[in-house]
């Protein structure tokens, strides 16, 4: 009953519990009364007993004397602040600072019908909305958000003020639907996107221009306990030698090139201990305009015969971000490896799953490894494309449901069926 009013608005919350006052003591009645509007809200947003904190602020809104105008400030006013979400004393999960209670990472990575976020956001603004309201509705806590960098930067010290300003309208969405933001950027998935100029740089202009986006993004942010990480970038390589302006390995799936090198020209560099170093860099610039948002990189996913082919090593670059991210998509040939790299990366933080999908198994053979996972990883970020699973529903009926879609409905009822086992 009580997860279903908790769906409601505010003042609709109070209309049905409300129904119930008069049989409610008139002393307990006055002792609500003597609450103010703000420490209601606050009793909601923060207690342990959330369906107790909500009773008592809807006899808040029914109380002796209650008039309209208590009711709308309920419905209009903000919610508490998000907390901020830390690393636990004992480095294998998070907490959120203020509460101490645990958290797991439990959502999806974001896109719409194939589409990147900043390809509709400044016109079609209601559909993130209600893409993130449905994610939110699924169980989620983390929305991945990616965010590229020919986007939000004119010039290599100019950043994109109106994507900045979308940016910010995103912080408020997440606060509103209470989803935390995990912000990977430096993205360049669509070779239209990249600047001409930010593939003409050499490796220490390109740092330094990176170093200019993370420091606006961290600027903008820095206020917001929205943010549950920052990813430096998605799936990096630290290369040997490569050709001028040949950034990418030209890996396209799916019209998108997921993959980026951190350097040109390593110069004898060891490989390993130039992604650490690039990752130190990335994380000086955020640290100069935020102190305390968690810092990741999203790893390849491994490969036995390639072995850690990136460069980036868990056991050498923890000591430079908060958590190990890592992308697995279990093969179902060869199961027992997505367990394999996942204990690789068991090397004193916390570990985050944070791309995982059916693409290469069946959702039975999917949903075997997550729950195997548990033993290792505290989070875990699928894939969501705009459809909820009312939709696929709606599709199948009409026999109109793809290969694609079906895979993204067995993903998304695993998601809905394992979120108490998951999300404590």
């Amino acid at each position: 009953m009580y997860t279903g009013i908790l769906q409601f608005p505010l003042s609709q919350r109070a209309r049905h519990i409300g129904a119930a006052a008069p049989s409610v003591s008139c002393g307990f009645r006055r002792a609500i009364g003597a609450l103010t509007l703000r420490r209601c809200q606050e009793l909601l947003f923060s207690s342990r007993q959330p369906v107790a904190a909500l009773i008592v602020l809807c006899l808040y809104a029914v109380q002796i004397n209650s008039t309209p105008a208590v009711a709308a400030a309920l419905a209009t006013s903000s919610p508490a602040p998000m907390q901020r979400i830390a690393v636990a004393a004992n480095g294998r999960g998070f907490i959120r600072v203020k509460s101490g209670r645990a958290f797991h990472p439990w959502g999806f990575n974001y896109g719409n019908r194939g589409r990147l976020i900043e390809d509709f956001w400044d016109r079609h603004w209601p559909t993130v909305t209600k893409d993130f309201q449905n994610i939110k509705a699924m169980g989620a806590n983390v929305v991945r958000v990616h965010l590229q960098y020919g986007k939000f930067m004119l010039a290599p010290n100019k950043p994109n003020a109106a994507a900045f300003k979308m940016l910010s309208r995103l912080l408020v969405l997440a606060q509103r639907t209470r989803l935390y933001l995990d912000l990977t950027g430096l993205a360049c998935y669509r070779v239209a996107d990249v600047p001409k100029w930010y593939n003409a740089m050499n490796d220490k202009q390109r740092w330094a221009a990176q170093e200019n986006f993370w420091k606006a993004v961290a600027a903008t942010c820095a206020r917001s306990h929205a943010v549950f990480c920052y990813d430096l970038v998605n799936e990096p390589i630290s290369p040997g030698p490569q050709p001028a302006g040949h950034w990418q390995p030209k890996s396209s799936f799916g019209g998108y090139d997921f993959l980026q090198y951190i350097a040109l020209n390593p110069n004898n560099t060891d490989r390993q201990k130039l992604a650490a170093l690039w990752i130190a860099a990335m994380t000086v610039a955020i640290r100069s305009r935020d102190k305390k948002t968690l810092i990741t990189v999203g790893l390849l996913p491994w490969v036995p015969r390639w072995g850690w082919l990136s460069g980036f090593v868990p056991r050498i670059i923890a000591p430079n971000v908060d958590f190990i991210s890592i992308h697995i998509y279990p093969q179902a040939k060869h199961l027992h490896q997505a367990m394999v790299v996942l204990r690789k990366c068991a090397v004193g933080k916390p570990v985050v799953i944070e791309e995982t999908f059916p693409l290469s198994c069946s959702a039975a053979e999917e949903e075997q490894f997550l729950l195997k996972s548990r033993a290792i990883a505290c989070g875990w970020l699928g894939h969501y494309d705009g459809y909820t699973l009312q939709d696929y529903v709606r599709l199948a009926r009409k026999h109109r449901l793809s290969i694609g879609q079906a895979i993204y409905r067995a993903w998304e009822q695993m998601f809905v069926k394992l979120k108490p086992r998951f999300v404590r």
